[in-house]
């Protein structure tokens, strides 16, 4: 276990996980072994959010079934709920400092939305973000939405922070 690094688990819910996606839960719930610190970001879509407003997208609302968690999170898991894109809160961040985290290593649903904005503005606030690829997947956006967003993602925190495999093989060597 690495004491300074933390895994954020993005938006792995019940409403998230379809055919293409379907392998995320498992291995997450395997990977929180590997972690001393694990949160988990839980989508929720209130009513006046801008996914209502602006996208007239319905789903994922308070108290359904959608937003619960597709895996049995750790027992220190911190599990938080979030309104938008990006998992990087004032209660995330709390998380990381309270915990003296100075990288956090990002999977979970949707690569190229909400793992890409959570990994992006961690690296904007100077926190270390390593994206395991292997542990994202897109659900909207399918194959096509996961590679598209791992290359914006190669762009936007740098190659040697997307990871392809458990190795820590980075994604965009050779």
């Amino acid at each position: 276990m690495q004491n300074h690094v933390g895994l954020l688990i993005v938006d792995v819910q019940a409403g998230f996980v379809a055919a293409g996606t379907d392998h995320i839960p498992g291995i997450v719930e395997n990977l929180q072994q590997n972690y001393r610190h694990v949160a988990a970001s839980r989508f929720v879509n209130h009513d006046n959010s801008p996914h209502r407003r602006f996208l007239n997208w319905n789903r994922f609302l308070p108290d359904t079934a959608e937003i619960e968690l597709a895996f049995t999170p750790a027992s220190n898991a911190f599990v938080f709920d979030k309104p938008h894109y990006s998992a990087v809160s004032y209660d995330l961040l709390r998380w990381v400092h309270l915990n003296g985290i100075s990288e956090v290593h990002v999977c979970g649903i949707d690569t190229e939305i909400c793992v890409l904005t959570s990994a992006t503005a961690l690296f904007e606030v100077s926190i270390k973000p390593v994206v395991l690829a292997w542990a994202c997947a897109s659900g909207g956006g399918g194959e096509e939405g996961h590679a598209a967003g791992l290359i914006a993602l190669k762009r936007l925190i740098g190659r040697a922070n997307v990871w392809a495999d458990s190795s820590g093989k980075r994604f965009f060597d050779g």
